[in-house]
């Protein structure tokens, strides 16, 4: 079956590598919500070379289990970083996501995923990029732990809607009222369920392009989300708010004996489960 080529991130190295210590003094939680201001996006006060995943806070059930998950991975990420100059992040004895609720529901499969997103970075010029050159999804291939049994090689273990979104913001437009009513429209996808992660990129400071992205369980999640009181007020500031804001779709799939994750444009039907 065709798989999704996929290229290693490429490390950002924009001067000489900040020295561990120093770099420690910057080190933040990577999954600890940011807080954005006009100031703060258009004049920061320090390079932002890339923002960490917003993973949804998963289950209660499940939070301890993914805690231990959690610190394995981000002790491997932190092998891996010694090797590029990349900014360190620190070990957290809760990697609870960054919202104040909890997905109701996770199947085994989506929670292997949950994990594996961890990993997410994306590439220079992601802004620019097509979908499937924009993130670092080899890592993301490789930190997926298949833990479906019953299935033959071929099959399809499972698939996850994928949507992302470019845009350009409008000259002189309010930056917090459209950040205020994202996060609670996020709030309310991961309480109604089905939302993995939700990843917002840093505007590109030369031409102001951007790209948002998130990834369901499935289509049938997406879409009732959609009618959501909060989406639609964020939908209807961000339409008033940006330039350009178009949605391209795309599916993920993981098949039975591959090591890879495949994404494809989105066609017709229902996604996932």
């Amino acid at each position: 079956m065709p798989g999704l080529t996929l290229v290693p991130v490429q490390p950002h190295s924009t001067s000489a590598p900040v020295s561990r210590s120093e770099g420690q003094q910057h080190e933040r939680d990577p999954h600890t919500l940011p807080t954005f201001t006009n100031e703060s996006v258009h004049a920061p006060q320090e390079p932002v070379l890339y923002l960490p995943p917003l993973l949804s806070a998963l289950p209660t059930s499940l939070s301890a289990r993914a805690r231990d998950s959690n610190r394995g991975n981000h002790d491997r990420h932190h092998r891996h970083s010694e090797s590029v100059d990349l900014p360190k992040l620190p070990p957290h004895p809760d990697r609870l996501g960054p919202t104040a609720t909890r997905l109701p529901d996770i199947d085994p499969a989506s929670l292997s995923l949950h994990r594996a997103l961890h990993f997410l970075k994306p590439r220079k010029e992601f802004a620019h990029l097509p979908y499937h050159e924009a993130f670092n999804w080899d890592e993301i291939s490789e930190a997926y732990q298949s833990n479906v049994d019953k299935l033959s090689e071929g099959e399809l273990e499972r698939e996850w809607y994928v949507v992302a979104f470019r845009s350009k913001r409008k000259a002189g437009s309010d930056s917090n009222s459209l950040y205020d009513a994202d996060r609670l429209a996020h709030e309310e996808a991961v309480q109604n369920g089905g939302l993995i992660m939700y990843w917002y990129g840093v505007p590109d400071p030369e031409t102001g392009d951007n790209l948002a992205t998130c990834v369901w369980q499935s289509r049938a999640h997406a879409v009732a989300a959609n009618s959501r009181p909060h989406h639609i007020k964020a939908m209807r500031l961000a339409a008033a708010s940006f330039e350009y804001y178009t949605l391209e779709r795309y599916v993920m799939k993981k098949w039975k004996g591959t090591t890879q994750l495949e994404l494809v444009p989105y066609a017709s039907g229902e996604v996932g489960w």
